[in-house]
């Protein structure tokens, strides 16, 4: 299976997807189309991953607009897809769903919330990391997947094939060191009141990495090699 990854920043990278691809045997390509202007076509994509990055999908690049026609495109084919973060609102905003600021910012560790069961064998609380301001709406068709004490729309999942997280999963902990480092500033006037410092010594939940596997095998499934 070829995974196409859509990266938006050097910071925010697959983490324990590659992982999961390389354990499963899956091929894997990392697109930035922020920087290069390439994206893969449909036809070249078993699964589509779009990840996190500083942008908004209410910015007015024609990169942002044809990454949402891949989306279209890879729904139409009944393509597994995942989206974390600004990757979750570009799902929702292809869907015809608004992205809009949220009047929160969540930086940080705090627990979600499972809000529903047809993902099986994720649990009803975990602690997950949160870089966001922007939140989107849950696509017609979708059910709610998450939510947290601050944001109620922390997460979807639509016709067994599509996942999107306000949130991260994905993150292994030298990604973790890579996000703060780089973008530790993003943590001032955070709702959750965390230093980049404190978000370093929570460290990446070992059960997170396991999670996100489950997610991938869910939305996978009937996809595999």
């Amino acid at each position: 299976m070829r995974i196409n990854v859509l990266q938006h920043t050097p910071n925010e990278g697959p983490g324990a997807i590659r992982s999961w691809a390389e354990e499963n045997g899956h091929e894997l390509y990392v697109y930035h189309p922020y920087r290069y202007g390439i994206l893969p076509d449909v036809e070249e994509t078993d699964m589509l991953v779009i990840l996190g990055g500083p942008m908004s999908p209410n910015d007015d690049f024609e990169w942002l607009k044809k990454e949402r026609d891949l989306i279209r495109a890879a729904i139409k084919q009944d393509l597994p897809i995942f989206g974390a973060c600004l990757g979750a609102q570009q799902i929702s905003k292809a869907l015809g769903g608004v992205v809009k600021n949220s009047g929160v910012k969540e930086v940080g560790f705090a627990p979600v919330f499972l809000e529903s069961h047809a993902i099986k064998g994720l649990p009803e609380e975990v602690s997950v990391l949160h870089w966001h301001q922007d939140c989107f709406e849950i696509p017609k068709g979708a059910e709610l997947l998450f939510s947290s004490r601050l944001l109620k729309n922390q997460g979807f999942v639509m016709n067994h094939r599509i996942v999107g997280l306000q949130f991260h999963f994905e993150p292994l902990p030298n990604d973790l060191r890579e996000i703060v480092v780089n973008d530790g500033s993003y943590t001032e006037g955070s709702d959750l009141g965390q230093t980049p410092e404190e978000i370093l010594l929570h460290g990446i939940p070992e059960e997170n990495k396991q999670i996100m596997y489950k997610i991938l095998d869910y939305i996978s499934d009937g996809h595999k090699d």
